[in-house]
C-alpha cells in the first residue's frame, strides 16, 4: 500500500479537551450552588421568667405632674410646691426619689389651661434637675 500512513487515519484517539470542558462546567455548577446556601443565624432573645425578681420591678406607671392655674404643683395628686417656691425643691426631690435605681417611668406634665408659662418652665427645670429622661405633655 503505497502512500498509506497506516491505521492512524481511522483512529481518532483519546480527546482530553471535551473532558476538561465538562470538568469546568461541573466545577462552575458546584461553586454557584455552594454560594446560594442559606446561612442560619441564632437570635438571642431574653424571655421573661416567672420569678419574684421580675415581680418586684415596678411597671412603667406614668408620673403625672399637674400644674394648677395658681401655680400649685401636684405629683400624682399630692401637693409638693406652691407658687412662692421658685426652684420647686419638693417637686425636684420627689421626682428624683421616684426615678431612683434606673426606674424609667414616664413623666407627664399636665398644666391647667390658665397656668402661666413661668410655672411650666419651673416644672421643666425641676424635672431636668431631677434627671427625668422621658417627659411629655398632656
Amino acid at each position: 500500500m503505497a502512500g498509506s500512513v497506516g491505521s492512524e487515519d481511522g483512529d481518532i484517539g483519546f480527546q482530553i479537551a471535551p473532558i476538561v470542558d465538562v470538568v469546568f462546567v461541573l466545577m462552575l455548577f458546584f461553586m454557584a450552588s455552594a454560594g446560594a446556601q442559606v446561612v442560619e443565624k441564632e437570635l438571642s432573645i431574653n424571655l421573661p421568667s416567672n420569678t419574684k425578681a421580675a415581680d418586684s420591678q415596678t411597671p412603667d406607671v406614668p408620673i403625672i405632674v399637674a400644674i394648677a392655674a395658681d401655680g400649685t404643683v401636684q405629683i400624682n395628686g399630692t401637693t409638693y410646691d406652691t407658687p412662692e417656691s421658685k426652684d420647686l425643691p419638693g417637686v425636684r426631690d420627689q421626682l428624683k426619689s421616684m426615678l431612683e435605681f434606673g426606674n424609667t417611668n414616664p413623666v407627664i406634665i399636665s398644666p391647667a389651661p390658665e397656668a402661666r408659662q413661668e410655672y411650666i418652665a419651673r416644672v421643666l427645670n425641676a424635672a431636668a434637675a431631677a434627671g427625668v429622661k422621658k417627659l411629655t405633655f398632656s
